[in-house]
């Protein structure tokens, strides 16, 4: 059995031993990039810890080792050297594939399952030494350029048809550089299995020579435009960060504002708002005596009222309007856009519906409030809101409620 790949037909350009020369010096400028994307990728993994960034080193530095045994197998023209030359660009492919999978943004896609795969190298290669394929240095790279090619379409169909295919423009280049790279492969297979039925080698298929230059450009593409995607999902994620630390403190905010009693906005709010211009009605309630309901009933039935109170103004006034607890048994309710009239009748309607409030066990007691209103006239809100305060304490003392009993 012959371990010689067969010498090519010598062409006017020189002779055997040069265009050998010529592919071979083609490896080394391949083999020197491959090794650049190589250590470039293992620096970005131990520099971040990101798993992708590991699998890209991988696959160069697989792809790199495979060349490398082109070369030899081509200088010593033995077919020995293509079994581990078949196996590292299998690990090449299927380490692009991981890269890839590492990097989509699905939680589902586990790239471990695509490294099982190669698995399935042995008893490739094993069909392949059975077969005495490996005798023709053609038809092992046809076989081993059409396994590339079904791996890269592979590749494509599972990018662009999963649940959540990523339409960006890093996401779109690497799928089509994926394909791109099948159909290479398929030419150079159909390329491989035409010559090896063929003697002498046609000349127009002399640029088989030169493949791992049309290979490289591709490869090239198809790193950057992964890098490209990894980042732009990295721009994602901060983005998204962003996105919740913005909300999270627009919630912290917004609980700082709250009165954790009565679920109302609190005094704080109201104090940020005093020279503001406010257009509407400001209303000023106030319990009436609510320190003898503590001193008689306890302060826990207190609190109960006061929850009560904040329930009732949530309810009884409009998504625009808003109510704060002022002070300890003191409430403001701002009417945006009201009339004086309109918003007097709110708090009489108000009024009216915590009139029939019982607290639960005490029937008998009944709460109420007195109030005033004042209409803000785009003047700074803490105008209106004193003149509120001074209507409503004029008609806590015309009810007779500034005696601190209880009626």
């Amino acid at each position: 059995m012959s371990t010689n790949i067969p010498a090519k037909p010598v062409r006017s350009s020189g002779t055997p031993s040069a265009e050998i020369d010529g592919v071979v010096d083609g490896l080394y400028v391949q083999i020197f990039a491959n090794l650049l994307f190589c250590f470039v990728f293992l620096f970005l993994w131990r520099q971040s810890g990101v798993v992708y960034f590991k699998f890209w080193a991988l696959a160069w530095g697989a792809e790199s080792l495979a060349l490398l045994f082109t070369g030899i197998a081509r200088i010593s023209r033995s077919t020995r050297w293509l079994i581990p030359h078949a196996f590292l660009e299998f690990a090449f492919a299927l380490s692009l594939v991981a890269a890839a999978r590492a990097a989509s943004k699905r939680p589902s896609v586990r790239w471990t399952g695509w490294l099982r795969l190669l698995l399935l190298l042995p008893v490739v290669l094993l069909v392949v030494e059975l077969l005495r394929w490996n005798e023709r240095y053609a038809l092992f790279q046809g076989v081993h350029s059409l396994t590339m090619a079904v791996i890269f379409f592979g590749s494509f169909l599972a990018f662009s048809m999963g649940r959540e295919p990523t339409r960006s423009v890093p996401g779109n280049l690497f799928r089509f550089t994926l394909l791109g790279l099948s159909l290479l492969y398929l030419h150079h297979s159909w390329a491989y299995f035409y010559i090896s039925h063929t003697e002498p080698r046609p000349w127009w298929l002399a640029y088989l020579d030169y493949l791992h230059f049309y290979t490289l450009a591709l490869q090239t593409l198809l790193a950057f435009s992964t890098l490209a995607m990894w980042i732009q999902h990295q721009q994602d994620r901060v983005t998204e960060i962003a996105a919740d630390m913005d909300l999270l403190r627009r919630e912290t905010a917004s609980r700082q504002d709250l009165d954790h009693l009565t679920g109302l906005l609190n005094q704080a709010n109201l104090s940020r708002r005093n020279e503001t211009p406010f257009d509407g009605v400001v209303a000023v309630c106030d319990m009436d005596e609510f320190k003898a309901i503590n001193d008689r009933y306890g302060h826990l039935t207190g609190d109960e009222i006061l929850r009560n109170i904040g329930q009732l103004l949530r309810t009884s006034i409009r998504a625009q309007d808003e109510a704060f607890r002022w002070g300890g048994d003191e409430f403001v309710v701002l009417f945006h856009n009201q009339s004086l009239a309109r918003g007097r009748k709110r708090m009489t309607e108000i009024s009216e519906r915590l009139a029939e409030f019982r607290v639960r066990g005490l029937a008998t007691l009944q709460v109420h409030f007195s109030w005033g209103a004042a209409e803000g006239g785009n003047q700074p809100l803490h105008v209106a809101l004193e003149a509120a305060d001074r209507e409503m304490y004029a008609s806590k003392r015309a009810r007779g409620y500034h005696r601190g009993e209880i009626s």
